[in-house]
């Protein structure tokens, strides 16, 4: 039976400077320095600071009764006593935080982000395109194969399907082609390109590539035959179903697995990661130790000071002053727009300045034994909600700065975010965060014998031992978030 009823529910919309403000404060030092300088070329009535006019001097010219209400009543962000709608708030941002994928994790030091060394000053997409047009193919066929290369992703990869790509040539280029066509090109060009492997379709597809490539010895042959006729058994390291098939020995199938291991199942990465760090990061805070006490400080080295343009503000003054105010309504309405634009820009950099000076502050200061020791057994159990009632601003504000902004600290450069962790109990029932769990678990697997990996039943076995109390499931997952495979996955021969 369908019912009628009135219900209340509370809700807080953010102004589209608020959302412009929350857009400011999670922009990295690099970015936030590229807005400015956006800014000041696009905004005259925005201007260097160079003390020809005092603040004061400017509010009696331009009071600030003049400025949007939206500019007013959030002093850090959001009011203390409301909280945002963190979902529609995401709505707003539309930015995705994927975190890529680590193939290699150092367990004794994960949660460190280690910078590439960078090889190529060009894109992967112009270092492809260089070496294709070394080909001698017509016009057309260069075209399309230019195409295709736009659809090889970081890895090296093309994720999408020949009909769709057929589709997308006829439709963006004009060009009426194959599925046929498509396939040789890709065969005869595209895959004939440094790195080995690039162009592939899949996986097996990539290996067989680089296996194609290596001299045929006895190893190699043998590893061909295991990738093309039986990847799933490899793939799942099913070796004692690989030997019985193939009748081969454990020395032998050893051999293979090694030539197989060799190859790069992404042969696009070195290029598209170095191409991501070519600037390289620049850490938004530097936490010092001066005579055993922190210090913070914001960097803001690169960014200059700013005010709103005193000239800006005298043609205003000069053209409401005048009796033909009719003739001056669209210079009079620009001259406001520019210079209440530039005004909120410059109060929205304090603004910022002081929300991520006063988050990074309580983290430093909740991690205090941390920063001082450099001791990760010494981080405590901290989420967002922590900080976030400590300092008075909503959630997602903390999780604007603690998952964009790096600090530098005098045991090397973090994301913030690295510090936030769940809180567990030891035996003695004292709160231990999950990182030093993490950083166990690591150890454990590092010394593992990988003929014989640890199942996540004994790792909590071993953890337990120590005095942790933690379950297989949570093992499992603290795993997981490791980016370390299941321990059938880390056996070896």
């Amino acid at each position: 039976m369908l019912k009628q009823q009135l219900s209340q529910k509370g809700q807080h919309k953010l102004s589209p400077q608020q959302i412009k403000l929350m857009k400011l404060v999670q922009l990295s030092t690099l970015d936030f320095e590229q807005k400015v300088k956006q800014e000041l070329e696009e905004n005259p009535a925005l201007e260097e600071e160079n003390s020809t006019c005092s603040d004061l001097e400017l509010e009696e010219e331009y009071s600030e009764s003049e400025v949007s209400e939206n500019d007013h009543d959030f002093d850090l962000l959001e009011d203390k006593n409301e909280s945002i709608d963190i979902f529609e708030f995401d709505e707003y941002l539309n930015d995705d935080e994927i975190e890529d994928f680590k193939k290699n994790v150092n367990h004794q030091n994960y949660g460190v982000k280690k910078q590439i060394p960078i090889i190529s000053g060009i894109s992967f997409q112009e270092y492809l395109k260089n070496q294709l047009h070394t080909f001698r193919l017509n016009e057309k066929d260069l075209l399309i194969a230019d195409f295709i290369l736009g659809n090889i992703d970081d890895n090296g990869y093309i994720k999408r399907k020949i009909p769709a790509i057929v589709d997308d040539i006829l439709l963006i280029l004009g060009i009426s082609v194959s599925a046929e066509k498509i396939e040789q090109l890709i065969l005869n060009y595209i895959q004939k390109l440094d790195p080995v492997g690039v162009g592939s379709r899949n996986l097996q597809e990539c290996l067989l590539i680089q296996l194609e490539k290596k001299k045929m010895t006895q190893e190699v042959i043998l590893a061909k035959k295991i990738i093309q006729y039986n990847f799933e058994f490899f793939i799942k390291k099913h070796y004692q179903k690989l030997q019985k098939k193939l009748g081969i020995t454990k020395k032998n199938l050893r051999k293979s697995i090694y030539q197989i291991e060799r190859l790069n199942p992404k042969p696009g990465k070195i290029y598209s990661e170095n191409a991501k760090n070519l600037n390289h990061i620049i850490p938004d805070f530097t936490i010092c130790i001066l005579d055993n006490e922190l210090e913070l400080s914001l960097n803001q080295k690169n960014t200059p000071e700013l005010k709103v343009s005193s000239v800006y503000l005298d043609m205003l003054k000069s053209y409401t002053q005048e009796k033909k105010l009719k003739n001056n309504e669209e210079t009079i309405i620009f001259l406001k727009q520019k210079i209440d634009s530039a005004k909120w820009f410059v109060d929205a950099i304090k603004k910022r300045q002081n929300t991520l000076m006063l988050t990074m502050n309580a983290i430093m200061d909740y991690q205090k034994e941390y920063f001082l020791t450099g001791d990760p057994v010494k981080i405590k159990p901290m989420i967002l909600k922590n900080i976030s009632q400590k300092i008075g601003v909503g959630i997602s504000t903390v999780s604007r700065v603690a998952n964009s902004k790096y600090v530098n600290t005098p045991y090397g450069t973090f994301l913030i975010k690295s510090f936030f962790s769940e809180k567990m109990k030891n035996k003695k029932g004292e709160d231990i965060s999950s990182i030093e769990i993490k950083k166990l678990l690591g150890e454990s697997i590092a010394q593992e014998n990988k003929k014989k990996p640890l199942t996540d039943e004994k790792l909590s076995k071993i953890l337990k031992k120590k005095g942790y109390l933690v379950a297989r499931r949570t093992v499992a997952k603290y795993r997981d978030q490791m980016h370390i495979p299941v321990a059938r996955m880390r056996k070896h021969l």
